[in-house]
């Protein structure tokens, strides 16, 4: 097949690649971003000052991301105590938790944790930022950064993470890699907190997956999670959910034949649907997050190494992972857009098959 834009196009930002800027005004002045557009009508921003994470997101006209009131702000390196991860949470289409915590603040006797650990607060090394070059058949593209948990006296964590996106799909990846740097075994949690918002996630939102789901047990969470519920649809704003009202499931997903899980949103009105992809040996927990307030209304699947329980309750039930000095941990998270009828409903009938 001759590619649509032989002889047609001489620059390739006329299709789509990766722009940097530093963002000038408001709650994250001076922060620097990467655009990453890939010719798809998928494009998404990487927040490089927030350990590479992705916030806004977008397909054709519609946003795929939710976005928290303060959105995007500049890191806080000191925020690791209580709730204060809440006060820069920007939301987006993936934040990173960990890299030694994931879940509510604790303390035991080495120290106090915060809500979901320090890393999505530490700006990123950029290492390399390669462009697409049609003309050449180098389709794919990519931006490559380290970033650094680290204290004295304490652990030091280093994640090096690769964004790749391919001209002419609509589709991330991110591969990670996570090393003690350190020279004592260290503590290991990690969490992708992907948030999904109007548009995308709208009343009647088909949430999609194979497995095994439990409410997480508080009365809140039964209020949604239960049998007589339809937990798996997008709900319309719930008037319980205002202010810090929500609900959370755990999911133990089925794996392919190749060992990789998958689960999604399809919303058939527009039509839309976003799968997300990763292996199961890597990440075996999946939890749900539903908080339908008005206003704030949000659907979060979030692959991790564990539930968010926090590092006791890991330690309790044997499933801590202690990462010895020098010892890396690799981790592959896939998301695709799909916007057309007949593979949304390949789509739907393989989830329900």
């Amino acid at each position: 097949m001759i590619d649509p834009w032989k002889d047609k196009v001489g620059n390739t930002w006329q299709i789509g690649g990766i722009e940097t800027s530093v963002l000038d005004n408001g709650p994250a002045k001076g922060s620097r971003i990467a655009w990453v557009n890939t010719g798809t009508g998928f494009r998404y921003k990487v927040a490089i000052d927030r350990c590479l994470d992705i916030v806004d997101a977008f397909y054709n006209q519609y946003s795929l991301a939710w976005l928290s009131y303060s959105g995007l702000t500049v890191p806080r390196l000191d925020a690791n105590s209580g709730l204060e991860w809440l006060y820069s949470f920007a939301g987006g289409l993936v934040t990173t938790c960990g890299l030694t915590h994931i879940g509510g603040p604790e303390a035991d006797e080495a120290e106090d944790r915060g809500l979901h650990g320090r890393i999505s607060n530490i700006p990123a090394t950029v290492e390399s930022i390669i462009q697409p070059d049609p003309a050449s058949g180098k389709m794919d593209m990519s931006i490559t950064a380290v970033i650094k948990e680290s204290s004295v006296f304490g652990p030091h964590l280093e994640l090096r993470r690769t964004i790749t996106s391919i001209l002419g799909e609509p589709a991330v990846k991110i591969c990670d890699e996570v090393i003690n740097r350190g020279n004592t075994p260290c503590p290991h949690m990690l969490l992708y907190h992907c948030n999904f918002g109007w548009p995308l996630v709208d009343e009647g939102t088909d949430i999609v997956y194979k497995g095994k789901c439990r409410s997480r047990g508080m009365d809140f969470d039964n209020e949604l999670f239960n049998e007589d519920h339809d937990y798996k649809k997008c709900q319309k704003p719930l008037e319980s959910h205002r202010g810090g009202g929500e609900s959370a499931s755990f999911i133990d997903l089925e794996p392919d034949t190749d060992g990789m899980c998958q689960a999604g949103l399809i919303n058939h009105a527009l039509p839309l649907a976003l799968v997300m992809r990763y292996p199961k040996n890597q990440l075996p927990h999946l939890t749900n997050w539903q908080h339908w307030g008005p206003g704030e209304y949000v659907c979060a699947l979030e692959p991790g190494t564990n539930p968010p329980i926090g590092q006791n309750k890991a330690r309790q039930l044997d499933e801590l992972i202690m990462l010895e000095p020098g010892e890396s941990k690799n981790y592959h998270l896939g998301i695709q857009i799909f916007s057309d009828p007949d593979p949304i409903r390949e789509i739907t009938s393989a989830f329900k098959g």
